[in-house]
Protein backbone atom coordinates (compact mmCIF):
# COMPACT_ATOMS: atom_id res chain seq x y z
CA UNK A 1 0.00 0.00 0.00
CA UNK A 2 1.31 3.41 -0.92
CA UNK A 3 2.76 5.35 1.92
CA UNK A 4 0.98 8.78 2.83
CA UNK A 5 3.13 11.82 3.29
CA UNK A 6 2.47 14.12 6.71
CA UNK A 7 4.28 16.82 4.43
CA UNK A 8 5.73 18.23 1.60
CA UNK A 9 4.44 16.72 -1.69
CA UNK A 10 0.90 15.61 -1.91
CA UNK A 11 -0.42 13.96 -5.18
CA UNK A 12 -2.40 15.59 -7.28
CA UNK A 13 -6.08 16.41 -6.51
CA UNK A 14 -8.90 15.33 -8.57
CA UNK A 15 -9.21 17.06 -11.66
CA UNK A 16 -5.70 17.85 -13.25
CA UNK A 17 -2.26 16.35 -13.50
CA UNK A 18 0.15 15.75 -11.44
CA UNK A 19 0.67 19.21 -8.51
CA UNK A 20 2.06 20.67 -5.25
CA UNK A 21 0.22 20.96 -2.90
CA UNK A 22 -0.71 24.57 -2.31
CA UNK A 23 1.98 27.01 -0.69
CA UNK A 24 0.06 27.81 2.39
CA UNK A 25 -0.64 23.72 3.20
CA UNK A 26 1.36 21.70 5.82
CA UNK A 27 0.78 18.66 7.43
CA UNK A 28 -1.07 18.70 10.55
CA UNK A 29 1.42 17.70 13.73
CA UNK A 30 -0.11 15.55 16.18
CA UNK A 31 0.58 17.90 19.11
CA UNK A 32 -2.04 20.05 17.37
CA UNK A 33 -4.88 17.85 17.84
CA UNK A 34 -5.46 18.48 21.45
CA UNK A 35 -7.71 21.46 20.97
CA UNK A 36 -11.60 21.46 21.52
CA UNK A 37 -13.00 17.99 21.70
CA UNK A 38 -10.68 15.75 24.28
CA UNK A 39 -10.02 12.14 23.27
CA UNK A 40 -12.41 10.03 24.22
CA UNK A 41 -15.30 12.26 25.14
CA UNK A 42 -18.60 11.82 23.51
CA UNK A 43 -18.32 12.72 19.39
CA UNK A 44 -22.01 12.45 18.32
CA UNK A 45 -23.17 9.09 16.10
CA UNK A 46 -20.68 7.42 14.01
CA UNK A 47 -21.17 7.73 10.29
CA UNK A 48 -18.47 5.70 8.87
CA UNK A 49 -15.58 3.47 10.12
CA UNK A 50 -12.97 2.07 7.72
CA UNK A 51 -9.20 1.54 7.72
CA UNK A 52 -7.02 3.99 5.82
CA UNK A 53 -2.95 4.77 6.02
CA UNK A 54 -2.18 8.04 7.94
CA UNK A 55 1.65 9.14 8.00
CA UNK A 56 3.18 5.90 7.46
CA UNK A 57 0.86 3.40 10.14
CA UNK A 58 -2.69 1.40 9.05
CA UNK A 59 -5.21 2.97 11.18
CA UNK A 60 -8.70 2.26 12.68
CA UNK A 61 -10.88 5.24 10.91
CA UNK A 62 -14.24 6.61 12.47
CA UNK A 63 -15.88 9.28 10.99
CA UNK A 64 -19.10 10.79 13.38
CA UNK A 65 -20.84 13.86 13.44
CA UNK A 66 -18.48 15.48 15.57
CA UNK A 67 -14.99 14.53 14.73
CA UNK A 68 -12.91 12.13 12.37
CA UNK A 69 -10.78 9.80 14.61
CA UNK A 70 -8.11 7.21 14.34
CA UNK A 71 -5.60 4.95 15.93
CA UNK A 72 -2.86 2.49 14.54
CA UNK A 73 -3.64 -0.68 14.04
CA UNK A 74 -1.43 -2.92 16.67
CA UNK A 75 -0.36 -6.18 16.12
CA UNK A 76 -1.64 -8.67 18.92
CA UNK A 77 0.43 -8.17 21.65
CA UNK A 78 2.11 -11.72 23.06
CA UNK A 79 1.53 -12.01 26.60
CA UNK A 80 4.14 -10.38 29.05
CA UNK A 81 5.37 -8.50 26.28
CA UNK A 82 5.36 -5.35 27.28
CA UNK A 83 6.98 -3.21 24.58
CA UNK A 84 4.07 -2.48 22.26
CA UNK A 85 3.39 1.38 23.13
CA UNK A 86 -0.36 1.91 24.15
CA UNK A 87 -2.38 2.74 20.65
CA UNK A 88 -2.52 7.04 20.65
CA UNK A 89 -6.18 8.00 19.33
CA UNK A 90 -5.74 11.16 17.44
CA UNK A 91 -8.82 13.09 16.13
CA UNK A 92 -9.79 16.29 13.84
CA UNK A 93 -13.41 17.75 14.92
CA UNK A 94 -15.36 18.14 11.74
CA UNK A 95 -16.19 21.96 11.87
CA UNK A 96 -12.40 22.69 11.16
CA UNK A 97 -12.14 20.77 7.94
CA UNK A 98 -13.31 23.25 4.58
CA UNK A 99 -12.39 20.82 1.49
CA UNK A 100 -11.85 17.91 0.32
CA UNK A 101 -10.48 15.70 -2.56
CA UNK A 102 -9.83 12.78 -4.17
CA UNK A 103 -5.92 12.26 -4.04
CA UNK A 104 -4.79 10.53 -7.36
CA UNK A 105 -1.32 9.98 -9.37
CA UNK A 106 -1.23 10.71 -12.81
CA UNK A 107 1.64 9.89 -15.28
CA UNK A 108 2.68 11.15 -18.50
CA UNK A 109 1.44 8.06 -20.77
CA UNK A 110 -1.67 7.65 -18.10
CA UNK A 111 -4.76 8.95 -19.50
CA UNK A 112 -8.31 9.29 -17.88
CA UNK A 113 -8.41 10.07 -13.94
CA UNK A 114 -5.00 8.71 -12.97
CA UNK A 115 -4.38 5.99 -10.12
CA UNK A 116 -6.40 6.88 -6.73
CA UNK A 117 -4.60 7.14 -3.64
CA UNK A 118 -7.17 8.27 -1.33
CA UNK A 119 -8.82 11.68 0.42
CA UNK A 120 -7.19 14.26 1.09
CA UNK A 121 -9.04 16.65 3.77
CA UNK A 122 -7.77 20.13 4.06
CA UNK A 123 -8.49 21.88 7.68
CA UNK A 124 -8.21 24.87 9.22
CA UNK A 125 -5.96 24.44 12.37
CA UNK A 126 -5.64 27.47 15.76
CA UNK A 127 -1.92 28.28 15.70
CA UNK A 128 -0.82 30.92 18.66
CA UNK A 129 -1.19 34.35 18.53
CA UNK A 130 -4.65 34.58 17.47
CA UNK A 131 -2.99 32.79 13.65
CA UNK A 132 -5.27 30.74 11.82
CA UNK A 133 -3.28 27.65 9.52
CA UNK A 134 -4.30 25.46 7.05
CA UNK A 135 -2.96 22.27 6.37
CA UNK A 136 -3.76 18.83 5.19
CA UNK A 137 -4.26 15.02 6.41
CA UNK A 138 -4.03 12.36 3.46
CA UNK A 139 -6.18 9.21 4.12
CA UNK A 140 -4.57 6.98 1.97
CA UNK A 141 -6.78 3.42 0.45
CA UNK A 142 -6.59 2.20 -3.00
CA UNK A 143 -10.04 1.16 -2.85
CA UNK A 144 -12.61 3.44 -5.65
CA UNK A 145 -15.65 2.29 -3.96
CA UNK A 146 -14.44 2.78 -0.49
CA UNK A 147 -13.19 6.37 -0.96
CA UNK A 148 -16.06 7.23 -2.87
CA UNK A 149 -18.32 6.30 0.13
CA UNK A 150 -16.04 8.64 2.43
CA UNK A 151 -15.61 11.29 -0.44
CA UNK A 152 -19.46 11.79 -0.67
CA UNK A 153 -19.72 11.65 3.20
CA UNK A 154 -17.43 14.16 4.08
CA UNK A 155 -19.50 16.40 1.23
CA UNK A 156 -22.47 15.95 2.46
CA UNK A 157 -21.14 17.25 5.77
CA UNK A 158 -19.53 20.50 4.41
CA UNK A 159 -22.75 21.03 2.68
CA UNK A 160 -24.21 21.33 5.70
CA UNK A 161 -22.46 24.09 7.05
CA UNK A 162 -24.72 26.92 5.80
CA UNK A 163 -22.81 29.77 7.19
CA UNK A 164 -20.22 29.49 4.62
CA UNK A 165 -19.47 31.23 1.94
CA UNK A 166 -20.22 29.67 -1.94
CA UNK A 167 -19.93 32.90 -3.74
CA UNK A 168 -17.77 36.32 -2.87
CA UNK A 169 -17.40 39.50 -4.68
CA UNK A 170 -14.12 40.78 -4.46
CA UNK A 171 -13.06 44.20 -4.44
CA UNK A 172 -8.79 44.49 -4.94
CA UNK A 173 -7.22 48.30 -4.82
CA UNK A 174 -4.13 47.75 -6.27
CA UNK A 175 -2.52 50.95 -5.39
CA UNK A 176 -2.34 49.88 -1.50
CA UNK A 177 0.20 49.49 0.45
CA UNK A 178 3.47 49.33 -1.92
CA UNK A 179 0.81 48.47 -4.86
CA UNK A 180 1.12 44.56 -3.25
CA UNK A 181 -2.90 43.87 -3.11
CA UNK A 182 -2.63 42.23 -6.49
CA UNK A 183 -0.13 39.98 -5.13
CA UNK A 184 -1.07 39.02 -2.25
CA UNK A 185 -4.74 38.24 -3.43
CA UNK A 186 -3.80 35.71 -6.30
CA UNK A 187 -0.63 34.24 -4.19
CA UNK A 188 -2.38 33.53 -0.59
CA UNK A 189 -6.04 34.38 -1.28
CA UNK A 190 -7.57 32.79 -4.51
CA UNK A 191 -5.93 29.48 -3.86
CA UNK A 192 -7.34 28.83 -0.90
CA UNK A 193 -10.67 30.53 -2.26
CA UNK A 194 -10.22 27.73 -5.07
CA UNK A 195 -9.49 24.63 -2.81
CA UNK A 196 -12.77 25.67 -0.91
CA UNK A 197 -15.33 25.75 -3.71
CA UNK A 198 -16.07 29.58 -3.15
CA UNK A 199 -16.80 31.31 -6.50
CA UNK A 200 -15.18 35.01 -7.02
CA UNK A 201 -15.78 37.57 -8.79
CA UNK A 202 -13.05 40.08 -9.01
CA UNK A 203 -13.46 43.70 -9.50
CA UNK A 204 -9.83 45.64 -9.70
CA UNK A 205 -10.76 49.35 -8.40
CA UNK A 206 -9.09 52.29 -10.84
CA UNK A 207 -9.65 55.66 -8.98
CA UNK A 208 -10.69 56.73 -5.75
CA UNK A 209 -14.54 55.88 -4.90
CA UNK A 210 -14.50 53.33 -7.28
CA UNK A 211 -15.83 51.14 -5.11
CA UNK A 212 -18.93 52.83 -3.44
CA UNK A 213 -19.88 53.62 -7.24
CA UNK A 214 -19.47 49.83 -7.69
CA UNK A 215 -21.69 48.48 -5.09
CA UNK A 216 -24.05 51.28 -5.28
CA UNK A 217 -25.89 49.83 -8.03
CA UNK A 218 -24.20 46.27 -9.12
CA UNK A 219 -26.12 43.35 -8.32
CA UNK A 220 -25.29 41.22 -5.13
CA UNK A 221 -28.27 38.95 -4.96
CA UNK A 222 -25.87 36.02 -6.25
CA UNK A 223 -23.11 36.83 -3.78
CA UNK A 224 -22.86 35.79 0.02
CA UNK A 225 -20.77 38.31 1.67
CA UNK A 226 -18.57 40.97 0.20
CA UNK A 227 -14.30 40.50 0.23
CA UNK A 228 -11.92 43.86 0.35
CA UNK A 229 -8.59 43.41 -0.13
CA UNK A 230 -6.23 46.83 0.59
CA UNK A 231 -5.71 48.76 3.61
CA UNK A 232 -7.93 50.93 5.96
CA UNK A 233 -9.04 52.96 3.77
CA UNK A 234 -10.24 50.95 0.89
CA UNK A 235 -11.96 48.66 3.61
CA UNK A 236 -14.02 51.51 4.93
CA UNK A 237 -14.65 52.61 1.81
CA UNK A 238 -16.12 49.35 1.62
CA UNK A 239 -18.45 48.97 4.34
CA UNK A 240 -19.43 52.56 3.99
CA UNK A 241 -20.65 51.70 0.22
CA UNK A 242 -22.64 48.43 1.55
CA UNK A 243 -24.39 50.54 5.02
CA UNK A 244 -25.51 53.14 2.09
CA UNK A 245 -26.93 50.29 0.18
CA UNK A 246 -28.73 48.83 2.86
CA UNK A 247 -30.00 52.17 3.94
CA UNK A 248 -31.66 52.46 -0.30
CA UNK A 249 -32.67 49.09 -0.51
CA UNK A 250 -34.64 49.52 3.12
CA UNK A 251 -36.00 53.17 1.44
CA UNK A 252 -34.22 55.38 4.27
CA UNK A 253 -33.04 58.61 4.03
CA UNK A 254 -29.52 58.83 4.85
CA UNK A 255 -29.45 62.34 5.77
CA UNK A 256 -31.83 61.98 8.78
CA UNK A 257 -31.12 58.60 9.97
CA UNK A 258 -32.06 57.39 13.56
CA UNK A 259 -32.30 53.88 13.05
CA UNK A 260 -30.34 52.54 10.00
CA UNK A 261 -30.65 49.54 8.07
CA UNK A 262 -28.10 46.75 8.83
CA UNK A 263 -25.87 45.85 5.69
CA UNK A 264 -27.22 43.21 4.41
CA UNK A 265 -23.99 40.69 3.35
CA UNK A 266 -21.31 40.20 5.62
CA UNK A 267 -17.60 41.86 4.95
CA UNK A 268 -14.62 39.59 4.55
CA UNK A 269 -11.37 42.30 5.26
CA UNK A 270 -7.29 41.07 3.49
CA UNK A 271 -5.23 43.50 5.01
CA UNK A 272 -2.96 44.28 2.37
CA UNK A 273 -2.33 48.20 3.49
CA UNK A 274 -0.04 50.35 5.74
CA UNK A 275 -1.81 49.72 9.11
CA UNK A 276 -4.50 47.52 8.75
CA UNK A 277 -6.06 48.97 12.02
CA UNK A 278 -9.45 47.38 10.80
CA UNK A 279 -8.25 43.97 10.07
CA UNK A 280 -5.64 43.76 12.69
CA UNK A 281 -9.03 44.75 15.36
CA UNK A 282 -10.87 42.09 13.68
CA UNK A 283 -8.71 39.39 13.72
CA UNK A 284 -6.07 40.22 16.54
CA UNK A 285 -3.17 39.93 13.56
CA UNK A 286 -2.45 41.43 10.59
CA UNK A 287 -2.16 37.96 8.49
CA UNK A 288 -3.81 37.35 5.17
CA UNK A 289 -3.89 33.51 6.16
CA UNK A 290 -5.44 33.55 9.14
CA UNK A 291 -8.29 36.41 7.38
CA UNK A 292 -8.61 34.28 4.38
CA UNK A 293 -9.41 30.85 6.55
CA UNK A 294 -12.23 33.29 8.72
CA UNK A 295 -14.20 34.02 5.65
CA UNK A 296 -13.90 30.45 4.23
CA UNK A 297 -14.98 28.82 7.58
CA UNK A 298 -18.15 31.56 7.81
CA UNK A 299 -16.86 32.73 10.95
CA UNK A 300 -19.37 36.03 11.27
CA UNK A 301 -18.36 38.90 14.03
CA UNK A 302 -21.54 41.54 14.20
CA UNK A 303 -19.68 44.81 15.17
CA UNK A 304 -20.79 48.37 15.94
CA UNK A 305 -20.42 51.17 13.44
CA UNK A 306 -20.76 55.31 13.90
CA UNK A 307 -22.54 57.53 11.55
CA UNK A 308 -20.72 61.00 11.38
CA UNK A 309 -22.93 64.02 10.49
CA UNK A 310 -22.29 67.65 9.98
CA UNK A 311 -25.63 70.22 9.67
CA UNK A 312 -28.13 67.01 9.56
CA UNK A 313 -25.86 65.59 6.24
CA UNK A 314 -24.50 62.01 6.59
CA UNK A 315 -20.59 62.60 5.55
CA UNK A 316 -20.02 58.58 6.02
CA UNK A 317 -20.17 55.57 7.90
CA UNK A 318 -17.35 54.68 9.98
CA UNK A 319 -15.58 53.05 13.00
CA UNK A 320 -13.24 55.42 14.40
CA UNK A 321 -12.13 59.12 13.81
CA UNK A 322 -9.21 61.62 14.94
CA UNK A 323 -9.29 65.12 15.29
CA UNK A 324 -6.85 67.48 15.78
CA UNK A 325 -3.58 66.37 15.67
CA UNK A 326 -4.65 63.12 14.07
CA UNK A 327 -6.34 64.86 10.86
CA UNK A 328 -3.76 67.22 10.49
CA UNK A 329 -0.97 64.41 10.60
CA UNK A 330 -3.36 62.24 7.84
CA UNK A 331 -3.58 65.78 5.58
CA UNK A 332 -0.02 65.98 5.46
CA UNK A 333 0.63 62.43 4.63
CA UNK A 334 -2.08 62.86 1.82
CA UNK A 335 -0.69 65.72 0.56
CA UNK A 336 2.75 63.68 -0.21
CA UNK A 337 1.60 61.00 -1.21
CA UNK A 338 4.94 60.35 -3.62
CA UNK A 339 6.62 59.74 -0.95
CA UNK A 340 6.46 55.65 0.31
CA UNK A 341 4.21 54.53 3.12
CA UNK A 342 6.70 54.79 5.94
CA UNK A 343 8.19 57.39 4.96
CA UNK A 344 5.29 59.68 4.06
CA UNK A 345 3.95 58.45 7.83
CA UNK A 346 6.93 59.66 9.55
CA UNK A 347 7.18 63.14 7.75
CA UNK A 348 3.55 63.94 8.53
CA UNK A 349 4.14 63.15 12.28
CA UNK A 350 7.12 64.89 12.32
CA UNK A 351 5.58 68.13 10.58
CA UNK A 352 2.61 67.76 12.60
CA UNK A 353 4.80 67.92 15.82
CA UNK A 354 6.90 70.89 14.71
CA UNK A 355 3.39 72.93 14.37
CA UNK A 356 1.74 71.14 17.30
CA UNK A 357 -1.43 73.37 17.57
CA UNK A 358 -4.45 72.90 19.91
CA UNK A 359 -8.15 73.21 18.53
CA UNK A 360 -10.40 75.21 20.59
CA UNK A 361 -12.97 73.18 20.92
CA UNK A 362 -16.45 72.12 22.43
CA UNK A 363 -17.23 68.55 22.83
CA UNK A 364 -20.40 67.11 24.31
CA UNK A 365 -21.10 63.85 24.77
CA UNK A 366 -24.12 61.19 25.90
CA UNK A 367 -22.26 58.82 28.47
CA UNK A 368 -22.94 55.02 28.03
CA UNK A 369 -24.49 53.30 30.56
CA UNK A 370 -22.75 49.88 31.30
CA UNK A 371 -24.52 46.78 31.63
CA UNK A 372 -23.75 46.23 35.21
CA UNK A 373 -25.08 49.74 35.98
CA UNK A 374 -28.67 48.80 34.24
CA UNK A 375 -28.74 45.78 36.07
CA UNK A 376 -28.68 48.01 38.97
CA UNK A 377 -31.34 50.64 37.68
CA UNK A 378 -33.66 47.85 36.94
CA UNK A 379 -33.60 46.47 40.37
CA UNK A 380 -33.70 49.86 41.89
CA UNK A 381 -37.02 50.05 39.88
CA UNK A 382 -35.11 53.31 37.74
CA UNK A 383 -35.86 52.82 34.12
CA UNK A 384 -33.03 54.38 31.00
CA UNK A 385 -33.51 57.71 30.03
CA UNK A 386 -32.37 58.94 26.90
CA UNK A 387 -33.32 62.73 27.86
CA UNK A 388 -31.03 65.45 27.20
CA UNK A 389 -29.92 66.48 30.58
CA UNK A 390 -27.30 63.46 30.38
CA UNK A 391 -25.37 65.07 27.91
CA UNK A 392 -22.10 66.45 29.49
CA UNK A 393 -20.02 69.01 28.08
CA UNK A 394 -16.30 69.83 28.23
CA UNK A 395 -14.08 72.97 26.62
CA UNK A 396 -11.20 74.22 25.87
CA UNK A 397 -8.12 73.89 23.83
CA UNK A 398 -7.51 69.99 22.41
CA UNK A 399 -4.44 68.96 21.29
CA UNK A 400 -6.53 65.89 19.92
CA UNK A 401 -9.71 63.82 20.02
CA UNK A 402 -10.17 60.69 19.25
CA UNK A 403 -13.37 58.75 19.01
CA UNK A 404 -13.46 54.83 18.08
CA UNK A 405 -15.94 52.32 17.77
CA UNK A 406 -13.32 49.52 17.86
CA UNK A 407 -9.87 49.05 19.77
CA UNK A 408 -7.74 49.81 16.66
CA UNK A 409 -5.03 47.61 16.79
CA UNK A 410 -1.86 48.29 15.13
CA UNK A 411 1.69 47.81 14.52
CA UNK A 412 2.69 50.98 16.56
CA UNK A 413 -0.35 50.08 19.14
CA UNK A 414 -0.09 46.57 19.66
CA UNK A 415 -2.46 47.29 22.44
CA UNK A 416 -4.79 49.33 20.64
CA UNK A 417 -5.78 53.11 20.37
CA UNK A 418 -8.58 52.48 22.43
CA UNK A 419 -7.68 49.23 24.49
CA UNK A 420 -10.83 49.01 26.41
CA UNK A 421 -13.47 49.60 23.62
CA UNK A 422 -14.04 46.17 21.99
CA UNK A 423 -15.62 45.40 18.46
CA UNK A 424 -19.56 45.57 19.43
CA UNK A 425 -19.88 46.57 22.96
CA UNK A 426 -22.57 49.20 22.16
CA UNK A 427 -20.39 51.91 23.08
CA UNK A 428 -17.45 53.90 21.58
CA UNK A 429 -14.44 55.60 23.61
CA UNK A 430 -14.14 59.44 23.79
CA UNK A 431 -10.24 60.05 24.06
CA UNK A 432 -9.59 63.88 24.84
CA UNK A 433 -5.89 65.68 25.05
CA UNK A 434 -5.73 68.66 26.00
CA UNK A 435 -2.60 71.52 25.51
CA UNK A 436 0.37 70.60 27.12
CA UNK A 437 4.31 70.85 26.01
CA UNK A 438 5.68 69.16 22.75
CA UNK A 439 7.54 66.87 25.11
CA UNK A 440 5.07 65.80 26.95
CA UNK A 441 2.66 65.29 24.25
CA UNK A 442 5.29 63.02 22.63
CA UNK A 443 5.46 60.82 25.92
CA UNK A 444 1.74 60.34 25.62
CA UNK A 445 2.15 59.39 21.86
CA UNK A 446 5.19 56.86 22.85
CA UNK A 447 3.27 55.15 25.52
CA UNK A 448 0.94 53.33 22.57
CA UNK A 449 4.01 51.37 21.40
CA UNK A 450 4.79 50.11 25.38
CA UNK A 451 2.74 48.03 27.72
CA UNK A 452 2.54 51.29 30.05
CA UNK A 453 -1.10 52.82 30.27
CA UNK A 454 -1.15 55.75 27.74
CA UNK A 455 -4.12 57.35 28.73
CA UNK A 456 -2.17 58.20 32.54
CA UNK A 457 -1.35 61.77 31.85
CA UNK A 458 -3.09 64.46 33.33
CA UNK A 459 -3.99 66.12 30.49
CA UNK A 460 -5.55 63.02 28.96
CA UNK A 461 -9.41 62.45 29.57
CA UNK A 462 -11.36 59.04 28.65
CA UNK A 463 -14.74 58.54 28.43
CA UNK A 464 -17.58 55.97 27.04
CA UNK A 465 -19.68 57.25 25.23
CA UNK A 466 -23.01 56.79 22.64
CA UNK A 467 -22.64 59.78 20.89
CA UNK A 468 -20.52 62.79 20.22
CA UNK A 469 -20.46 66.17 19.44
CA UNK A 470 -17.53 68.21 18.44
CA UNK A 471 -17.92 71.91 17.82
CA UNK A 472 -14.85 73.83 16.23
CA UNK A 473 -15.70 77.20 18.03
CA UNK A 474 -12.76 78.72 15.87
CA UNK A 475 -9.98 77.97 13.36
CA UNK A 476 -6.58 79.21 14.90
CA UNK A 477 -5.28 75.63 15.37
CA UNK A 478 -5.60 74.81 11.58
CA UNK A 479 -2.30 75.72 8.96
CA UNK A 480 -3.73 76.64 5.22
CA UNK A 481 -0.62 74.30 4.21
CA UNK A 482 -2.16 71.35 5.62
CA UNK A 483 -4.90 71.11 4.31
CA UNK A 484 -5.12 67.42 2.01
CA UNK A 485 -3.85 68.69 -1.24
CA UNK A 486 -6.49 67.06 -3.29
CA UNK A 487 -8.93 70.73 -3.28
CA UNK A 488 -6.94 73.82 -4.65
CA UNK A 489 -8.85 75.49 -1.54
CA UNK A 490 -10.59 74.31 1.71
CA UNK A 491 -13.99 75.59 2.89
CA UNK A 492 -13.12 78.62 5.37
CA UNK A 493 -14.87 76.87 7.72
CA UNK A 494 -14.02 72.99 7.06
CA UNK A 495 -12.09 71.19 9.24
CA UNK A 496 -9.48 67.88 8.30
CA UNK A 497 -10.71 64.84 10.56
CA UNK A 498 -9.46 61.13 9.84
CA UNK A 499 -12.21 58.83 9.28
CA UNK A 500 -10.66 55.26 9.69
CA UNK A 501 -7.30 56.33 7.76
CA UNK A 502 -9.75 58.57 4.98
CA UNK A 503 -8.92 62.23 5.30
CA UNK A 504 -13.21 63.87 5.37
CA UNK A 505 -13.74 67.74 5.18
CA UNK A 506 -15.96 68.67 7.79
CA UNK A 507 -17.99 71.82 8.94
CA UNK A 508 -17.51 73.36 12.38
CA UNK A 509 -19.81 70.79 13.97
CA UNK A 510 -19.62 66.98 13.94
CA UNK A 511 -22.32 64.66 15.54
CA UNK A 512 -21.12 60.83 15.85
CA UNK A 513 -23.57 58.44 16.62
CA UNK A 514 -22.86 54.60 17.69
CA UNK A 515 -25.55 51.95 16.06
CA UNK A 516 -24.50 48.63 18.05
CA UNK A 517 -24.10 45.28 15.33
CA UNK A 518 -24.79 47.31 12.20
CA UNK A 519 -22.43 45.25 9.74
CA UNK A 520 -21.23 41.33 10.00
CA UNK A 521 -17.75 41.13 9.32
CA UNK A 522 -15.58 37.98 8.45
CA UNK A 523 -13.67 37.33 11.58
CA UNK A 524 -13.39 35.35 15.17
CA UNK A 525 -14.52 35.32 18.54
CA UNK A 526 -14.05 39.23 20.05
CA UNK A 527 -13.02 38.15 23.37
CA UNK A 528 -10.32 35.73 21.76
CA UNK A 529 -8.50 37.93 19.92
CA UNK A 530 -8.17 41.06 22.12
CA UNK A 531 -4.46 40.96 23.80
CA UNK A 532 -4.58 41.15 27.51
Amino acid sequence: MPRGRRGGRVSALEGGPEEEAPPAAAAVPSALWASGLQPGAAAGQTLLRGIFEIGRSSCDVVLSELALRWWPIQPERPAGDSKYDQCKEEFIEVKDIFSVKLKRRYSAKQQGNGTLLGITLFICLKKEQNKLKDSTLDLINLSEDHCDVWFKQFKKILAGFSNRPKSLKVILNPQSHKKEATQVYYEKVEPLLRIAGIKTDVTITEYEGHALALLKDCELQEFDGVVCVGGDGSASEVAHALLLRAQKNAGKETDSLLTPARAQLPLGLIPAGSTNVLAHSLHGIPHVVTATLHIIMGHIQPVDVCTFSTTGKLLRFGFSAMFGFGGRTLALAEKNRWMSPNQRRDFAVMKALAKLKPEDCEISFLPCISSHDLQEWKAEGSPKSDSSDQWQTIQGQFLNVSIMAIPCLCSVAPRGLAPTTRLNNGSMALIVVRNTSRPEFIKHLKRYASVKNQFNFPFVETYTVGEVRVRQRNKSGCDPEEDDGRQAAASEHSFPWNIDGDLVEAESEVLVKLHPRLISLYGGSMEEMIPK
